[in-house]
């Protein structure tokens, strides 16, 4: 009985690692699909539900983790040398920061999200750019402009002028959401074909 339980056990560890794993062509919309198709079927849920465009989802996760489920930001050091706490409290695909998903979980009712799941990941993005083009009246489909809100928060965007930083990270973004856009032009519709698989 133990030896089946460690056996399960194994199983388990290994088929999270099949559905957590970074995607190996993070740069490729068709690439990261054909390998997970289950994440499309999530975006294209999200594109749906909040009108964020797949290929700004992908964009902003791709700038934010490169997909990676566990990801967070380095910490700072003292003396360079002595590793000290996090810059902020950002985790997962979406790098929300815990306040954001908090207010995230109360206003959408999705008490179970977590940041480490793609599918929550993606929807708590089309939350927030939906409140984006709410609150500042930036267009869903504007993967600079909202980026910069995204990095930035609602409150912080007027000032984005000043920041070079932001302004060349939200350039990198919106390069890389028309690519995307361009790639899911040619195997969208090969997408939309494919039968409901689980892994």
């Amino acid at each position: 009985m133990e030896y089946l339980r460690n056996k399960l056990i194994i199983l388990f560890f290994f088929l999270l690692l099949g559905c957590s794993s970074i995607p190996n062509n993070t740069s490729s919309s068709c690439s990261i699909f054909n390998e997970r198709y289950l994440w499309y079927k999530h975006t294209k849920k999200v594109e749906k539900k909040w009108g964020t465009p797949i290929y700004v989802q992908l964009a902003i996760i791709k700038m934010e983790s490169d997909f990676d489920w566990l990801a967070k930001p380095p910490r700072k050091k003292i003396f360079k040398v002595i590793p000290f706490k996090r810059p902020s409290s950002s985790f997962g695909y979406s790098q929300a920061v815990k306040g954001t998903w908090d207010q995230y979980k109360k206003e959408t009712g999705n008490k179970l999200a977590t940041r480490a799941r793609f599918k929550d990941s993606v929807d708590f993005i089309g939350w927030y750019t939906n409140k984006t083009e709410s609150i500042l009246k930036i267009s869903k489909q504007n993967a600079f402009k909202q980026y910069i809100a995204y990095h930035e928060g609602w409150r912080n965007y007027k000032y984005y002028k000043k920041n070079k930083k932001v302004i060349r990270l939200a350039k990198k973004v919106s390069k890389q959401s028309n690519i995307y856009k361009k790639q899911l032009l040619k195997c969208r519709n090969s997408l939309n074909k494919k039968k409901y698989i689980i892994f």
